[in-house]
């Protein structure tokens, strides 16, 4: 790793805290830009997943897929534990339908991009992660109408179309994965391969940091348009982290998890799809339109809980401290 890359790593939190604050400045001073950064939006977040299923050895997912264990847990998290929270968080909106709409449709949705990145960056087992991504995306397809059926009534569920779920897994997962396994194999024959490899792996957060900065400043004007009515979805959205911070570490516990993969389980509970559900709150009528406002409030404070989560989660999960717990289990 070169001297500018280990300065990245080293000073990554404080720069995406600064990638965010970014965003808002020109998000709120050229409001205008806000559809050219919309567009931005997925190309970057693809370019950036890319360049984490490039640091990942793909070779290692087909085992990690195996891990029924963590997967298990993962699915029981996301789609026992979170819809029990997403509801009862939701009772507090209860009163404007399009909120309503909003919270459960972002809550209801585990996160299959950059939790991959982020799971990364605190230490977290990325490859098993990685393993439950298309798992994680086609349950939540078949639930999402469920839970909505359930919790927001029937009328609801109909408004929303499986289409933006099937563009977002093509250009998200399907097109960064085949261009990595593609540049891996030509790392391992051609010295080409090996130089795109160390490129991307030194640009990680610069891309992280370009990310932010293009996903807050996209949406941060509509936002503050809107904000009378959105400030009381922020609460929620940060009682929401906090909540499924403590419920991962718990079932992580109870599943006796190691600490690699007990972190990627806590980001895994506590991040959201917002970037893929976004469409879907879109393409609703116009009675709902506030539903995107909301799904866009909890990318913004999810953002500012993930770089905070960077220090948390390590700080809760010491990696010395499950080491000692496993020796003196030896020794018993």
């Amino acid at each position: 790793m070169t001297s500018a890359a280990a300065w990245w790593d080293r000073h990554q939190v404080w720069l995406y805290v600064a990638a965010i604050a970014l965003g808002v400045v020109v998000g709120l001073a050229l409001p205008a830009a806000g559809p050219a950064l919309s567009l931005a939006t997925t190309p970057v977040l693809a370019l950036l997943l890319f360049a984490t299923f490039l640091g990942v050895p793909l070779i290692e997912v087909g085992r990690a897929f195996r891990d029924i264990r963590f997967l298990g847990t993962v699915l029981a998290v996301n789609f026992v534990i979170v819809p029990l929270v997403a509801f009862g968080l939701s009772r507090f909106v209860a009163d404007d339908r399009a909120l309503l709409v909003g919270v459960l449709l972002v809550l209801l949705t585990p996160c299959v991009d950059y939790v991959i990145v982020f799971t990364g960056l605190a230490g977290g087992a990325r490859t098993r992660l990685l393993a439950a991504t298309p798992l994680l995306m086609l349950v939540q397809i078949v639930l999402l109408p469920v839970y909505l059926w359930l919790f927001a009534g029937g009328a609801v569920a109909a408004d929303v179309a499986p289409a933006p779920f099937a563009e977002a897994f093509l250009w998200l997962i399907a097109v960064p994965l085949a261009a990595a396994a593609i540049v891996q194999a030509l790392a391992r024959r051609h010295r080409v391969g090996r130089r795109i490899a160390r490129f991307f792996a030194a640009a990680m957060v610069p891309l992280m940091m370009s990310t932010l900065a293009v996903v807050v400043g996209s949406q941060i004007a509509d936002v503050g348009a809107a904000a009378a009515a959105l400030v009381r979805l922020m609460p929620i959205y940060a009682a929401f982290l906090v909540i499924m911070l403590f419920a991962g570490l718990g079932a992580a516990r109870l599943a006796r998890l190691p600490v690699a993969e007990t972190r990627a389980l806590i980001f895994s509970g506590a991040t959201r799809n917002s970037l893929v559900v976004l469409p879907l709150a879109l393409a609703l009528p116009a009675s709902f339109a506030l539903t995107p406002l909301a799904v866009v409030t909890q990318t913004l404070v999810e953002l500012v809980g993930l770089v905070v989560f960077l220090r948390v989660v390590p700080a809760l999960t010491p990696v010395a401290g499950r080491a000692s717990i496993h020796r003196a289990q030896r020794r018993r």
